[in-house]
């Protein structure tokens, strides 16, 4: 069911197990039922984050619209990583897919299991770079930089645009 495009929101998709990019490009069909995606992202290649004993990722960002509380798009989210094959493991470990809300337009959520703008974003170059490719000019909500200003504290050596194929 598509519901009316009302709020925009950034989020981040990320897949380390094989094969990567269909596990993305299923996100992404899924997420289309919930939302207008806008913008994608160009498909990076990273290193891991968090625990680096493990293949490496490939990343990207897609900006959309949606009509969902911030909640919702979460509870959403969580079923999207199921209906992909995300299985259980241990924090920063391998996974199928992995979807997190970076930004929900200028609004800032503190809940217990969910806060927005993503706390860690700006700590990650695997983020910041596809995000700083769709918008550039955006400033964080309650950090009053820019997402390049962010980025140029960060080691995006390991972010590489991935050669294995088409992002869209």
């Amino acid at each position: 069911m598509t519901r009316e495009a009302v709020f925009p929101v950034f989020i981040s998709l990320g897949s380390n197990i094989e094969p990567r990019d269909t596990h993305l490009q299923q996100a992404r069909q899924a997420l289309e039922k919930y939302a207008q995606i806008t913008r994608v992202s160009s498909i990076y290649e990273t290193d891991p984050w968090g625990y680096e004993a493990q293949e490496r990722f490939l990343n990207q960002v897609v900006e959309c619209r949606t009509s969902l509380s911030p909640g919702e798009l979460l509870t959403t989210l969580k079923e999207i990583e199921q209906g992909v094959g995300r299985t259980p493991t241990f924090r920063y470990g391998p996974r199928e897919i992995d979807l997190d809300i970076l930004l929900y337009g200028a609004q800032m959520v503190e809940e217990p299991a969910l806060t927005i703008p993503h706390p860690r974003m700006a700590e990650r170059a695997f983020v910041m770079v596809p995000l700083a490719e769709l918008a550039p000019r955006l400033v964080i909500p309650g950090r009053g930089k820019s997402i390049p200003a962010l980025l140029a504290g960060l080691d995006a050596s390991t972010v590489r645009l991935w050669e294995g194929g088409s992002h869209v």
